[in-house]
């Protein structure tokens, strides 16, 4: 019984060490895809960055772009280049959490609220 617990807790104390893979110089700069629902309709959407800006294309006809600051290699705000409202002029937290490969996994939020969202993008070509 006594090897059981020990075997338990050795266990537990390696698998608590586990953090996921994040090279995230490889996904500061580039053209990546993520999928979204929009009014229930699944949406390709298209991401163009370099070090300092970020072109969205979530709606093709009109492309968002925003200025790009980093953090830190996994971390950058994004502010938004001629907004159209107030809403529009506050700025975004993005975080890379995960990397594997040619895909990435992000949370974004608002600079200032909890609400996080979570997407995963995959890097379609170098920039």
């Amino acid at each position: 019984m006594q090897k059981f617990f020990y075997f338990l807790f050795v266990s537990l104390l390696l698998s608590a060490c586990f953090a996921p893979t994040k090279e995230c110089a490889d996904f500061k700069t580039g053209v990546f895809e993520y999928q979204t629902y929009a009014d229930g309709e699944l949406i390709q959407a298209k991401i163009v960055r370099n070090d300092s800006l970020e072109i969205d294309y979530y709606d093709p006809q009109q492309p968002d772009t925003s200025a790009i600051r980093w953090v830190n290699d996994c971390e950058y705000i994004l502010k938004k280049y001629n907004p159209k409202d107030a809403s529009e002029k506050q700025s975004f937290k993005m975080k890379i959490i995960e990397t594997s490969g040619d895909k990435y996994t992000f949370e974004f939020s608002q600079v200032g609220q909890n609400k996080i969202k979570e997407f995963s993008a995959t890097k379609i070509e170098e920039k």
